[in-house]
């Protein structure tokens, strides 16, 4: 990055609960020089890669990867909280540093041996992240690779993602 995306991440303490420091990627998100420039990273990251398809939970991790869906020319799952797809889905449960959330999927987003690339803009405790594996396999998927913009280093989400390939553009 030509610039230091630190000073485009905002902290609000105290968000969505007590004692969480929630790291704002809204500010990145409106200087276009920055959001082009970390669509770009993510993109030279991934580009050549054996993926088939980039899966995002929702919601910031949709705008990073259907720009990259879209330019490396590969498809776009999306990860919904339960009841948002409309059709048939299956779910996976985790927790969160602040309480127990699920997610879902449709359930011919992944075919048998698809190579996924999961993005997300943050990585905390890693149990969205670790969800959105597990769907994917389950399924019959392989995740190649789970993809941050941000990784929060003092929450140790990538021991909980030990044995598969992590990468963050950043780290706080």
């Amino acid at each position: 990055m030509s610039e230091s995306l630190e000073k485009y991440i905002r902290a609000i303490p105290d968000f969505p609960k007590l004692g969480i420091i929630f790291r704002d990627i809204t500010p990145a998100l409106l200087e276009p020089k920055v959001f082009r420039e970390l669509c770009d990273s993510l993109y030279k990251h991934c580009k050549g890669k054996p993926i088939d398809k980039v899966a995002a939970v929702e919601s910031r991790g949709f705008i990073f990867a259907s720009v990259l869906a879209y330019k490396m020319g590969i498809g776009f799952i999306p990860m919904r909280k339960p009841g948002k797809l409309p059709w048939k889905t299956i779910y996976e449960k985790y927790s969160l540093e602040y309480g127990e959330a699920a997610i879902e999927m449709h359930i011919d987003a992944v075919s048998k041996g698809d190579r996924i690339l999961i993005l997300d803009d943050l990585l905390a405790t890693g149990g969205t992240a670790a969800a959105a594996a597990r769907l994917i396999e389950r399924q019959g998927g392989i995740v190649q690779e789970l993809a941050f913009l941000i990784e929060l280093e003092g929450l140790g989400g990538r021991n909980n993602l030990k044995g598969r390939t992590v990468y963050s553009l950043m780290r706080f």
